[in-house]
């Protein structure tokens, strides 16, 4: 069964265009904390709280501002994430998506360990 994520203006419950709408859904898988990211073409803005940051907020191109100004109202004072300046990009994150993470812990938890022999190296 097929499903769609429904993405709404938190000011003023405008939807994304179709291109926008592609965008949003392509920054679902991304893991971040107190980031800004763009989604284009519709100018729309994501804020990536978690944590101590709160949700996941979006806004359209009109209430980027009103985004900004209430984040850094309401989590000001935690640190200095909201206060964040732009542009931006989505381009410069680094694409880890959840699954990936998970296989590079993975990689650094189960490494084996030659004996080290005595009075010498372990090779």
């Amino acid at each position: 069964m097929s499903s769609k994520v429904l993405f709404t203006c938190r000011f003023c419950e405008a939807r994304p265009d179709e291109e926008t709408q592609r965008s949003l859904e392509g920054q679902l898988t991304l893991i971040l904390f107190g980031t800004y990211v763009d989604a284009e073409p519709g100018g729309w803005l994501t804020w990536h709280g978690r944590g101590i940051y709160g949700a996941t907020l979006y806004a359209c191109a009109e209430h980027r501002d009103s985004l900004k100004r209430y984040l850094r109202e309401h989590y000001g004072t935690i640190g200095p994430h909201p206060f964040a300046e732009g542009p931006h990009p989505e381009g410069w994150l680094r694409r880890e998506t959840l699954a990936q993470m998970r296989r590079r812990r993975a990689m650094l938890t189960y490494r084996t360990w030659a004996p080290v022999a005595e009075g010498g190296s372990s090779r």
